[in-house]
């Protein structure tokens, strides 16, 4: 399953660069708080719940939840039908120091089980401590979890979370060389991994070298190593001839160097 997922990501960067060198709501009663979720591939199930709401909550709150597989057994896809962060914007939280800027991934952080958060435009992807807990037991608590943030009407993310983007920053005088390869990222790669419940982040462009950070799904993916190298790395060189390889930057590596 994984690897079929996998190469149909890889399928879609490699026909996107062949190109170019040629369900309804339900009326519930106050006091109750509905939701449904179905869940995408061969054994798809769709499950609906109805829970009684605190009296002091009566009021009327539907959220049809669907969830996805991705290409890691690991992570789980959950798209709740609604903008999560909007736009383009993704953020990844690896871990629950990394949870600061968003309320709602450190909501979901309180789940046991949960070892990653990743919120992207119109879903959140999350991550499992260990492969041998069964998501029936962690998807109750994050649909519950997810409906109850969305009905307090607060931000996902604080203003500042999106403050350090590699747009802004200055590359000298490779600065043209990497505002196409951000183009190129943006425009033709982060959409088709999004797709899967994950993203790449741009770190650096050295010596020819492009430094990407694996997100979401992604990271720790089995399969990611061949999406590197056979997709993004051959697009990129296709598109930007001083792009000599893709190299993958860990956070365990990071650290290694501070």
């Amino acid at each position: 399953m994984a690897l079929r997922l996998c190469r149909n990501c890889f399928r879609r960067l490699t026909v996107s660069l062949e190109a170019s060198s040629n369900g309804s709501a339900k009326r519930i009663s106050p006091g109750f708080r509905s939701f449904s979720i179905v869940s995408r591939g061969p054994n798809a199930i769709s499950h609906s719940f109805l829970e009684q709401a605190p009296v002091s909550q009566q009021f009327r709150r539907h959220m049809f939840i669907q969830t996805q597989d991705t290409p890691n057994p690991n992570s789980l896809k959950f798209l709740p039908g609604r903008d999560v962060l909007g736009g383009t914007k993704t953020l990844d939280c690896p871990s629950l120091e990394g949870a600061k800027a968003s309320t709602l991934a450190k909501m979901l952080f309180q789940i046991d089980g949960v070892k990653g958060v990743f919120l992207g435009p119109d879903f959140l992807t999350i991550t499992r401590s260990d492969e041998d807990l069964e998501w029936s037991l962690i998807k109750p608590h994050v649909f519950a979890t997810v409906m109850d943030f969305f009905a307090t009407g607060l931000p996902v993310v604080s203003e500042d979370a999106f403050s350090n983007s590699a747009a802004n920053v200055d590359y000298g005088e490779h600065q043209e060389t990497v505002q196409m390869i951000l183009e190129l990222l943006d425009t033709r790669i982060r959409p088709t991994v999004q797709e899967d419940g994950g993203d790449i982040e741009f770190v650096a462009f050295t010596d020819g070298v492009v430094q990407l950070r694996m997100q979401g799904s992604c990271s720790n993916c089995p399969s990611s190593t061949a999406t590197l190298k056979h997709g993004i790395q051959n697009m990129l060189q296709f598109y930007v001839p001083e792009v000599q390889s893709v190299e993958e930057v860990r956070e365990d590596d990071e650290e290694e160097e501070d």
